[in-house]
Order: structure tokens, then sequence, then C-alpha cells
């Protein structure tokens, strides 16, 4: 599995410490860890939760990764960020337990956690046993397992629900403000990490063409 880290700005100096705890429990189970940043406070390209929802949106509906893990001050609204574009399914997720339930029952694509709120004495190890549980078993195995059948029911509900009611990214990329999402787009690494992982020609030749 592909996994994006995607750091706001309001906490961009807590990203090297989460890349790395996410990093370590990620590799344990196979899994490759891009870091989006942002890097640090003082990064030219400055992100906000709003532009994470939309990064993290690109990243997914072309494929360029298959998970994404973001946050903000709250968690709050990066969550609501990222749910308010296509093809994320983002959870609110402060510990394991959180992380373990959203994998399995919700079987989501994203999570939004709180890297103010609560990021205290022992951040790093609330960190790593989130990242732990929550890529501990393949995603949408259910819990209680006798759940399983109903929970998966109900997820392809809310999948084809959302086909619905979001319109295909492709034109929101194109009607969305461009400087808006030039600077989305102008991260460090943002071209070497996405462009050769990027499975849509549609999306990576309008972003080039920015």
């Amino acid at each position: 599995m592909k996994i994006a880290l995607i750091n706001e700005n309001s906490q961009a100096a807590k990203n090297q410490l989460i890349y790395d705890v996410l990093n370590e429990e990620a590799t344990k189970k196979g899994h490759t860890v891009y870091n989006y940043g942002m890097y640090s406070a003082e990064d030219d390209v400055q992100l906000t939760y709003v532009k994470n929802g939309l990064l993290a949106s690109i990243l997914l509906t072309t494929k360029a990764v298959d998970f994404v893990v973001t946050g903000c001050g709250t968690g709050q609204g990066a969550m609501l960020a990222c749910n308010s574009f296509p093809n994320v399914l983002c959870g609110h997720i402060t510990n394991g337990l959180d992380a373990y339930l959203f994998g399995q029952v919700n079987d989501g694509n994203c999570i939004a956690m709180p890297f103010a709120q609560g990021f205290g004495w022992g951040a790093e190890i609330n960190l790593h046993d989130t990242f732990a549980k929550l890529f501990s078993e393949q995603f949408g195995g259910g819990y209680p397992k006798e759940r399983r059948e109903p929970e998966q029911r109900n997820k392809k509900i809310l999948d084809g629900v959302k086909e619905i009611t979001h319109r295909p990214l492709i034109e929101i990329l194109k009607q969305i403000d461009q400087d808006f999402l030039r600077e989305t787009i102008a991260g460090k690494h943002f071209a070497e990490y996405f462009y050769p992982n990027c499975q849509d020609e549609e999306i990576a030749n309008y972003l080039k063409s920015l």
C-alpha cells in the first residue's frame, strides 16, 4: 500500500516526528510512505487544511496513493475538508481503538488526526499505537467479525452515494480557484512523488499544464 502524509501549516513543525513514526509502523507491514509535507512552518508552500483535502482527493482519485494520513490542530477541519472532495472517505482518529475500528468497520482511505489538541507528553507513543492498530489487519475485515457482511454492504452503499453526490474531480480542478490549486500542488516533492505514481493521465496532464 502506498501511503501519503500531508501536514498543514499550523502543525508543520511536527512533520518529521509524525513521518518517522508512520514510516516505522507502515514499513513493518510492507507499506511505502510518501511525505508530501509541509516539512516545516517556514516552507515556501503553505498548506491549509482545505488544501490538504484537495490534495488528498487528487492523490486518491488518481491512485497515486492508496491511503492518506493528514490532520490539523484538532483534526476536525482536516476531516471535514477531506470529506468535501470526491473519492475520499476520511475518519477522525485520536487513538489506536479509533484507528482499528475505522479500518475494520468503515474501510476508509484517509484519516485526520489532532496534532495539537491532546498532543503532549507521550504523543509519539500514541502515534505508534495508532498507526500500529491502523495497519494491523487488512481493511474491511469487520468488527465484531460476525458483523463483517452488513458492514461491508453499508460501505458499498456509502461509496455509491458518494458517486452520486460528488462531481468528477477533473471538473472540480478546472472550476476551482486556479491559484488555490497551484499552491496545493506546489510542494517541494509533489512532482517527484505524484507523477510517477499517478494512474489518471487526464488529471496529470491538466496539473502539468498549470
